[in-house]
């Protein structure tokens, strides 16, 4: 199986880098210079319109947006044990997913490019602003969700790593964030896992190419 994952450093593309990492897969990783708009380069547009990561291809089939992706990991790698086998469990951990995506991922990207969603002047405080306010509530659900548990299932799974990023992503914004202690917790614990040491070697390595 030839398997290509697209990568960006400290974007969401960290998640299946870990996923694929924790379930064992020989992969090839094509990082993206976003800095250098290398993802709306003519040749990357061709292959993924969208022009974002990450994007996956299995023997040539593509395939795009992380909660997909991660299905597709936990698939074909059952032993890995990456989505709860129960159908109900399995359905919570791909909802769990789908909100870390389009509840918390979302106003992240507005605290990083306020102007990208608002274009009149003077607006970017406002914007970051109002998305802090919700990433403040989806932490707070996120912090009682992890309440007396280790992770956000029975055990490790996919859902995991996509949750270590965005709450990395946060704490790169400088945001209030100390007193989601459960989700303290749960991003101290993910970053002990050897397969999340790896990625963040990877990304310091690939950061330094970039500056190079």
């Amino acid at each position: 199986m030839d398997i290509k994952l697209y990568y960006a450093p400290t974007t969401c593309a960290l998640v299946p880098w870990v996923n694929l990492t924790e379930a064992g897969a020989q992969f090839e990783t094509a990082a993206l210079n976003f800095r250098k708009a290398q993802h709306m380069s003519p040749d990357y547009m061709a292959i993924n319109p969208k022009h974002k990561v990450p994007m996956l291809v299995v023997d040539g089939e593509k395939l795009t947006e992380n909660v997909a992706i991660q299905q597709w990991i936990a698939r074909a790698f059952p032993a890995a044990k990456l989505l709860p086998e129960d159908p109900m469990k399995q359905l919570q951990a791909i909802s769990l997913m789908s909100w870390f995506g389009s509840g918390i991922h979302p106003h992240l990207a507005r605290i990083n490019s306020p102007a990208k969603f608002c274009d009149v002047p003077g607006a970017d405080a406002s914007v970051k602003a109002l998305a802090n306010d919700q990433l403040q509530e989806a932490f707070g659900i996120a912090d009682n969700l992890l309440k007396g548990r280790d992770y956000f299932l029975d055990g490790f799974t996919a859902v995991d790593p996509y949750f270590f990023w965005c709450f990395r992503r946060a704490t790169q914004f400088e945001l209030p964030l100390a007193h989601f202690v459960n989700c303290q917790a749960h991003f101290a614990r993910l970053g002990q896992r050897p397969s999340v040491q790896k990625v963040l070697a990877f990304e310091k390595e690939t950061l330094a190419r970039f500056a190079a």
